[in-house]
């Protein structure tokens, strides 16, 4: 089995990367502000240790901190669009041993949309947030590999950073991208929980637009996800359903895709949702992505 990763950083000039290449770290070779007259940024990683990295967040806005600290994640304290602009863009891990934790043995990231199908077909999974979110820069999203195959055993979303805490100590991992993205509303966040147990995997997802799409879902016996992905927008109603039965098709990972992405997985043959989240307002085009 592939040695864990115990210890993650980031360099944002070059005295700190001789300094963790000193102190037995290794680099991870993509510049984290490509496309940008920021600095170059480096995440570097160990394998020491026996305590596994288990979870990674990122955070965009002081708000998305607040559970993390609680829930006891270490945060790298180096802006990853340092000198480029955007947002103010942090990285936090947290070293778990509940049931929905994993040990991530691998990371890696994509500078292209063209990059990611390939990736989650090998059984990477994406973190959501753009690390040059934005910077105008390229889109660069960091992927990690875990120690055995998961899949998604639970899904839910928040329109409030008040229950983010509870969420991250039940084992929940946030799609750190809010639903409504530039549309005016509530920040929402997608959550999910993994499983190494196929047979207690979801088996299907689908997403709601309109009253009858919502009716259509709940005939065919469907669990909604009882929170609007548009909440506090002028848009449209938005909502997630999900199945659980049988074991022949597990999902094996969610992820939110930005319109730049979009075409790069349907061009790939992956499944694309093909409901806008943002639907009837003005916000960024969002999609929902499984893998199975």
């Amino acid at each position: 089995m592939a040695a864990s990763i115990t210890h993650l950083d980031v360099s944002i000039n070059k005295t700190q990367e001789q300094e963790l290449k000193k102190d037995g770290f290794m680099r991870l070779d993509v510049n984290l502000n490509a496309g940008t007259k920021g600095n170059q940024i480096f995440l570097w990683y160990k394998k020491t240790g026996s305590q596994a990295i288990t979870r990674l967040q990122v955070t965009f806005n002081d708000e998305m901190a607040v559970g993390l600290i609680n829930a006891g994640y270490t945060k790298i304290d180096k802006d990853l669009n340092v000198g480029a602009g955007g947002d103010s863009i942090y990285m936090w891990y947290f070293s778990g041993s509940t049931e929905y934790d994993t040990p991530i043995v691998e990371i890696n990231a994509t500078t292209k949309a063209e990059d990611e199908p390939p990736m989650m077909a090998a059984g990477w999974e994406r973190l959501a947030c753009d690390l040059n979110r934005n910077a105008r820069g390229d889109w660069i999203y960091m992927w990690v590999k875990r120690a055995q195959q998961t899949y998604i055993c639970e899904v839910t979303a928040t329109t409030a950073y008040i229950l983010d805490g509870d969420q991250f100590q039940a084992g929940y991992i946030r799609v750190d991208e809010d639903t409504n993205r530039e549309a005016g509303g509530a920040f929402v966040f997608i959550w999910y929980r993994q499983t190494t147990d196929p047979k207690r995997a979801l088996t299907d997802l689908q997403v709601s637009t309109n009253q009858q799409e919502y009716q259509q879902y709940q005939q065919q016996r469907y669990t909604c996800v009882s929170v609007n992905l548009n909440e506090g927008t002028v848009g449209d109603p938005v909502y997630m359903w999900f199945k659980k039965q049988g074991s022949n098709n597990p999902i094996k990972a969610i992820l939110l895709l930005l319109q730049n992405a979009i075409s790069a997985f349907e061009k790939a043959g992956v499944t694309v949702i093909t409901k806008n989240l943002n639907s009837g307002n003005n916000g960024r085009t969002e999609n929902i992505c499984v893998n199975q």
